[in-house]
């Protein structure tokens, strides 16, 4: 008692509570003893007082709102129910009774309540996800996130945008002036990257860009965007105007400041280019004179009566055409129309415009000599071509330009860095002292950059990569032609430019090349902001700016890419490897601060003639030439896991204070680059109890464009990023690291062990290990939503399944895992709560989802196969039973995988405004977002439940190119047969016995009620798959499937093929979890196992041929008929043995008598034991379970016996007393004939075509509904709209049609 107590006193007292534990003294060693166990990790990790009451109150508030529903809504309806069943007899059983002697019908409360129970514990993830949901709404709203998310609302607040910039970017600026040009310079370097990569066009670059130096003019000059149809507008108002209107004119066109400021830069910015323009001493005066005149009549306010205004819109036109001119390239001719665009201008302008001009023009003959002298090298310069091209947009942009620019991803990086700006953010330092970071990259084979084979290779569609590009991204497509100056419709020149092409479509999927490229602006925007440093300071370097601050962005920025095969790449003589060296090696010398390591191998002699292999660390730079080479005591990625011990042993080669972990799938823009100083900045402020040691950064999924899969995945990610780990750092202070951008004090984790774990297995998602580790070692990891990197994932449904698959795996080893354990004892109560809910908790969770639909379904089946059930419903006595089906419906709410919609609405809400996010919400439940979400459900729930019983997690490769082709039917059923169709399956056949058993007393409403959400469980785990799988429901397609499916299952032989060659080999491999598997493991499963049993005791009971005998010895006179089956199946394998090969007709004649005999028996029951024909149908859904028990029964029977039997006497024979351990050549043959004789002794074969002939049930099972819906075109057509964007399928028909080639480029009938 007195622990406890003292335990919640220092609680309350978090920094006494840190002190104790990290003091030595003798009397704290003592007091903490008596406390808890001495500590040697996790001392000293309570949050400061203010993040105690914030997460206490979050789980307060959410324990109290879940036990108040739980009781009102779950458990008090059942209450009176129960007690009222408890005192009732029901006795009326339909079958031999299991539990004869079980009091007060406890069977029944049972069935009823189990479902309840586990519902009851598991809706606080429910729970969870609706307030985590509503505190990060509000977090993210207080700290300004989704303030600026329209272009509108980014033009209301532009000019606010160069004093928030002073505040939070650059250096502190007094004037003015200053903080605007500063802003300009970082802004126009902004849409510049835009216009490099192809966001923007050259005309919506001119229109974003800001002046880029300052001009001598009266106003202040903003980027066109804001001063769109400003001057048309005037000129409209002053050409409807009259004389003696003109100070009404005035205010009408100074009611709009920008208006007035915009028509004031235009004169003034003519004047100026006019002066310069002209060489001419003659030329100037006229120019002079016309601007002396403009001046005398605004001063004395008679410029209506001065000026024609009607010839007004002639000399804007005149002038817009000469700007045109000018803005273009200079030859020979242009020069000429220059000339004469010019004497065209000047002449409307003195004998039209000016009513008194006639005093200043010349007769013909001398204005024919007139402004022929022009200053043509202005006209090249590019400081003047910008000014033309400004002017000439004023002039004559007559729209809003609101849709400027037309990218979407544009207009979110416009947006989101606008709004960053008002957001709260350290003020960032100069360059020179700034903290240093360095940028590691880890990278084993992927793609670097593609290859014009790649590009034009056609899949069995006829659609190719870069047509898939170009439907996907039109706009960016057109862009990039522009930049490159080629007509799209000259093929031939468009093919004349592969390496651009490349290097365009590379910067679009997952590779390197694009990695490298984000990365680098790191550097781009160092340079620029020391340049600035030094410009704002005056400092005087002799001309030596560039070159000072090329060398100090060197110093403060390091970029290392562990490509851990470039030497064997490098040594390779295969094509594709070499392409990757070749790759890498340019980006080197297109990046001179890139730095490669690798792994290198070397063959040494040693002095006895044998051959050492040796392994070196080395690192490269430019033209390989090698910088630093360490040697290693072996080869790290045999070690542990292959990822983090690349990054383990490149980590040394980094450099500064920081480190950045970057992923190869992860982007970076020049925009955010800006803000790292200020990001880095964070680690010398205190958040919370201490200073942060891992920055968390969010991130932007790019590929949510590529499909509609893609998109669901771009939103679940983007929810968890934005809001999810808002609420784990701000409220919940358990956020660790998740393998996103986040920033590393380097120092604090290279001392304390490193930034990935790499042991085998159990740091499989070696991300979060190391925040796990900082926060055991006193780390604080916090979250900034200022700064953002771009994040690539899975767009393909098998590679989503893979990457389910390998997340899954990791949780159940981090249940496993001490790190866990130590947080969980370390933490307190409500800390602990937060740790487990938001890791290992959720999956546990789904897995705990899916086995309340189990428990339920099978409560169902023991109270209609028992008659308990037909007795409730039908006892008079009970008048009210829908308290029972009411709370067993809500189970049904939980399976729907929709969870993580919430988080997705409030973010997308907050970003984009609750319309679109109510719109996005409408459309992903048309693009069958739940049908996605519901089939991952069953991808967590399976992977992670074998983690957990079994272990042996590996990784999974997901791929990250982009899946535009069509996966065979056999892959997917490989792929997904255990982990969703079997349990799928096995829920059907719950759900026809429920309904076939209880359809004589209970409603079909009643039956939908309860099942509904259950049918649809079954839908997505037995056909999503194919839903979301391209040209899935195409007829010839559906064929082919057909035909390879049926070729791999009939392949017989699985020894030396792979599980795609064979269905024998995959058979065997889904059993490899079971080969290492613990006894405890093995005997769990086989109780799981044990519920097969219960279809064939209940129904047998219910067949016409029992007479309604209750015996056990119906149920024992059952089991004959399985032994007759497995006799058969014996009997055929064993032919099919000795006689397939040289006695084919025997073997013929014995599978004849074999069926005759078969036939003969059920003949037999037909007529003599009064078989009925609806009992061959109920006998079919009793043995089938029975026969799939068996098949379970037989894989672990091989296991277990090796457990029990061959590895103790195994270790007893052993000469070296190691058992299993030994690798000698006497225990691998005792191995091998143990193998060989267990083999033999049972019955192996027949039980492997057993599982054939379930395979081939499950597969035609599921074909089928997919072959029928084929026959009609429109759901091909249907199917293809739902996963791909409409420009992508409106291409994709386009091309079909146009090209009229099928697959195989062959023409179609």
């Amino acid at each position: 008692m007195i622990p406890n107590i003292l335990a919640a006193l220092f609680f309350l007292l978090p920094q006494l509570q840190n002190f104790m534990e990290r003091s030595n003294s003798r009397v704290f060693v003592l007091l903490m003893w008596w406390i808890q166990p001495r500590l040697y990790v996790g001392r000293a990790m309570h949050e400061d007082i203010l993040s105690i009451l914030k997460y206490v109150f979050f789980w307060a508030v959410l324990l109290i709102s879940k036990l108040a529903f739980s009781f009102y809504v779950e458990i008090s309806p059942l209450i009176d129910p129960t007690k009222f069943i408890l005192d009732q007899r029901i006795g009326n059983y339909e079958w031999h009774q299991i539990f004869p002697f079980l009091p007060r019908n406890l069977g029944v409360v049972i069935t009823i309540w189990a479902p309840i129970v586990l519902v009851y514990f598991m809706d606080i993830q429910i729970w969870y996800a609706l307030f985590s949901t509503a505190f990060g709404g509000v977090s993210g709203a207080l700290n300004h996130v989704g303030e600026i998310r329209t272009l509108g609302m980014f033009r209301a607040r532009f000019k606010s945008m160069p004093e928030a910039f002073s505040k939070c970017i650059a250096a502190k600026q007094r004037e003015q002036a200053l903080k605007q040009r500063s802003f300009f310079c970082v802004w126009n370097s902004f849409i510049n990257s835009l216009r490099e990569e192809d966001l923007i066009s050259d005309r919506e670059k001119d229109i974003l860009m800001a002046p880029s130096s300052s001009s001598n003019l009266s106003v202040t000059q903003w980027p066109p965007f804001l001063l769109a149809s400003k001057v048309p507008t005037a000129l409209h108002m002053a050409m409807n105007s009259k004389e003696g209107d003109e100070h009404e004119l005035i205010e009408k066109v100074k009611l709009d400041r920008d208006r007035y400021n915009a028509v004031i830069e235009c004169y003034e910015s003519l004047m100026i280019i006019l002066n310069s323009l002209l060489l001419d001493s003659n030329d100037r005066n006229i120019v002079i004179e016309i601007d002396r005149k403009v001046t005398y009549s605004m001063t004395n306010k008679t410029f209506l009566e001065d000026f024609e205004m009607a010839e007004i819109g002639k000399v804007s036109a005149t002038l817009a055409k000469l700007l045109q001119f000018l803005s273009e390239p200079i030859n020979g001719a242009e020069e000429r129309k220059i000339v004469n665009a010019l004497q065209d201008f000047m002449e409307i302008t003195t004998r039209d415009f000016m009513k008194d001009g006639q005093s200043i023009s010349k007769d013909e003959d001398e204005r024919k000599q007139s402004f022929t002298n022009l200053n043509m090298d202005m006209i090249k310069d590019g400081f003047w071509r910008e000014k033309f091209v400004r002017l000439h947009l004023l002039l004559t942009m007559k729209d809003s330009a609101m849709d400027v620019p037309t990218n979407l991803d544009a207009r979110r990086r416009i947006t989101f860095f606008a709004n960053s700006l008002f957001m709260k953010m350290p003020r960032a330092p100069h360059v020179h002292d700034m903290i240093s970071f360095s940028v590691l990259t880890p990278y084993y084979n992927e793609e670097v950059l593609y290859s014009s084979y790649e590009l034009n290779r056609k899949n069995e569609d006829g659609i190719s990569i870069l047509f898939y590009l170009q439907k996907i991204y039109p706009d960016e497509w057109n862009n990039f032609l522009e930049r490159i100056g080629v007509d799209p419709d000259d093929e031939a020149a468009v093919k004349g430019h592969m390496d651009d092409i490349r290097l365009w479509a590379s910067y679009r999927g997952q590779t390197l090349a694009r990695t490298v490229r984000g990365m680098m602006y790191y550097r781009r925007a160092l340079e620029l902001q020391c340049y600035e440093d030094m410009i704002n300071d005056e400092a005087d370097l002799g001309g030596e700016e560039a070159a000072r601050s090329k060398a100090i962005a060197d110093i403060k920025f390091t970029y290392v890419v562990s490509c851990q095969l470039y030497g064997v790449h490098k040594a390779s003589k295969d094509s594709r490897e070499k392409g990757l060296y070749e790759n890498i090696l340019n980006l080197m010398l297109t990046y001179p601060a890139l730095r490669i390591a690798y792994i290198d191998e070397k063959e040494l002699q040693l002095p006895n003639g044998k051959i050492e292999k040796q392994y070196y660390s080395v690192l490269v730079k430019g033209d390989d030439e090698e910088i630093y080479r360490i040697k290693l005591p072996g080869k790290p990625t045999d070690v542990g896991e292959g990822k983090p011990n690349n990054q383990n042993h490149a980590i040394i080669f980094t450099r500064g204070d920081a480190l950045q972990a970057i992923d190869m799938n992860q982007d970076n823009y020049l925009e955010e680059a800006f803000k790292m100083r200020n990001l880095l900045e964070e680690f010398l402020i205190t958040h919370g109890k201490s200073k942060p040691t891992i920055l968390g950064v969010r991130e932007h999924i790019f590929t949510g464009s590529v499909s509609s899969l893609a998109w669901f995945m771009s939103n679940q990610e983007t929810s968890f990023v934005t809001i999810g780990q808002r609420v784990l750092a701000n409220t919940l202070k358990v956020r660790f690291h998740y393998g996103h951008p986040d920033v590393f004090d380097r120092l604090f984790h290279l001392t304390r062990g490193g930034i990935s774990k790499a042991s085998k297995v159990i740091n499989l998602s070696e991300d979060i290990f190391a925040g796990f580790n900082s926060t055991l070692r006193r780390g604080n990891v916090t979250h900034h939503e200022y700064i953002q990197l771009g994040k690539g994932h899975d767009v393909g449904m098998n590679q989503i399944s893979n990457f389910e698959a390998k997340v899954a795996n990791g949780n159940g080893e981090q249940a496993l895992c001490r790190d866990i354990y130590r947080l969980g004892q370390r933490f307190d109560f409500y800390r602990m709560l937060s740790l487990y809910f938001t890791t290992v908790g959720f999956y546990f969770n789904s897995m705990v989802a899916v086995l309340t639909v189990y428990v339920f379904l099978y409560g169902r089946l023991y109270l209609v196969l028992s008659g308990l059930e037909k007795s409730i419903l039908q006892d008079p006595n009970i008048q009210n039973i829908k308290p029972f089906e009411n709370v067993l419906a809500t189970q049904s709410v939980f399976q729907l995988g929709m969870l993580l919609v919430l988080p997705m609405m409030m973010e997308v809400g907050l970003e984009k405004g609750f319309g679109r996010a109510l719109a996005e919400f409408v459309i992903m439940q048309l693009q069958l977002a739940p049908v996605f979400f519901t089939f991952h459900l069953g991808t967590k729930s399976h992977y992670y439940g074998r983690t957990i019983l079994h272990g042996g997690a590996k990784y999974r490769a997901t791929g990250r190119g982009f899946v535009v082709r069509h996966a065979k039917y056999a892959e997917n059923y490989r792929m997904y047969s255990r982990s969703h169709f079997v349990k799928a399956l096995e829920l059907l056949i719950l759900l026809v016995v429920y309904l076939a058993y209880g359809s004589t007393y209970r409603s079909s409403s009643l039956y939908l009620y309860v099942t509904v959400s259950i049918w649809f469980l079954v839908f997505c785990w037995l056909f999503a798959p194919f839903v979301f799988n391209p040209s899935c429901f195409e007829w010839h397609k559906t064929v082919d499937d057909w035909m390879d499916w049926w070729k791999w299952m009939s392949n017989r032989g699985g020894i030396g093929l792979a599980p795609e060659q064979s269905w024998e080999a995959w058979w065997m491999s889904e059993h490899d979890h079971l080969r290492n598997a613990r006894i405890r493991s093995l005997l769990l499963e086989l109780i799981l196992s044990l519920r097969f049993l219960i279809y064939q005791y209940g129904i047998v009971y219910h067949l016409h041929i029992v007479h309604g005998n209750k015996s056990f010895l119906v149920y024992a006179l059952s089991w004959l008929v399985v032994a007759v089956a497995l006799m058969s199946l014996k009997v055929v394998s064993m032919g099919r043995e000795k006689f397939v090969t040289r006695f084919q007709l025997v073997f013929r004649i014995l599978k004849g008598i074999v069926f005759l005999v078969l036939i003969s028996l059920l003949v037999l029951l037909f007529v003599g034991f009064d078989l009925a024909v609806t009992d061959v149908g109920a006998s079919i859904l009793a043995f089938i379970p029975t026969g799939w028990f068996i098949l379970l029964i037989a894989q672990l029977c091989g296991p277990l016996f090796r457990r029990l039997i061959i590895e103790p006497l195994h270790k007893l024979c052993c000469p070296f007393g190691t058992g299993a351990a030994c690798r000698g050549p006497c225990c691998a043959k005792f191995r091998q004939r143990t193998g060989a004789a267990l083999h033999k002794m049972g019955p192996w074969d027949s039980i492997q075509e057993m599982a054939r002939m379930y395979e081939y049930t499950m597969g035609l099972l599921i074909l089928l509904p997919i072959a029928v819906l084929s026959w009609f075109p429109f759901v091909s057509e249907f199917q293809t709209r739902l996963l791909f964007n409409q420009a992508f399928s409106r291409g994709l028909q386009i091309s079909r049609i146009l090209a009229g080639q099928n697959g195989s480029g062959t023409k179609r009938d």
